[in-house]
């Protein structure tokens, strides 16, 4: 009697199925939490990143702005007395192709994923490759 059943050893050495399934559920909750604790890092930085970029790229439009209306305002009078109405068109043009320029310079930098949670995206694409 002071010896256990052979069955009764192997349900005490062996985790039923439910313990089982409950173990994956802790681990793979356990991994989701991970996953957004890392995603909640990067959006923060993330953010405050945006925010100064922003700041400063406000910033830097005022500043050219009041450039370049000065600029234009000189070249202008400058040139009105040869050049008459023909120097508005000129500036006009010259204006229309930078901001040309500059829109596709803005595309680019958006094509590059600069703005990805590049980390988090890489760690979760690692999940789905070891669970599959």
């Amino acid at each position: 009697m002071d010896r256990p059943h052979a069955g009764d050893e192997d349900s005490r050495e062996r985790p039923g199925l439910v313990a089982g399934l409950a173990g994956i559920a802790r681990n793979a909750f356990g991994l989701l939490l991970s996953r957004i604790e890392l995603a909640a890092l990067e959006l923060g930085e993330m953010r405050d990143n945006l925010a100064r970029l922003l700041f400063i790229g406000a910033l830097g439009i005022v500043a050219i702005l009041f450039a370049l209306g000065a600029w234009t305002a000189l070249v202008v009078v400058l040139a009105w007395d040869t050049m008459g109405w023909k120097i508005l068109l000129a500036v006009a043009v010259f204006y229309t192709l930078l901001a040309i320029a500059i829109l596709r310079h803005a595309r680019s930098f958006l094509a590059q994923d600069k703005l990805a949670l590049s980390a988090t995206m890489a760690e979760l694409r690692k999940d789905r490759d070891a669970l599959m």
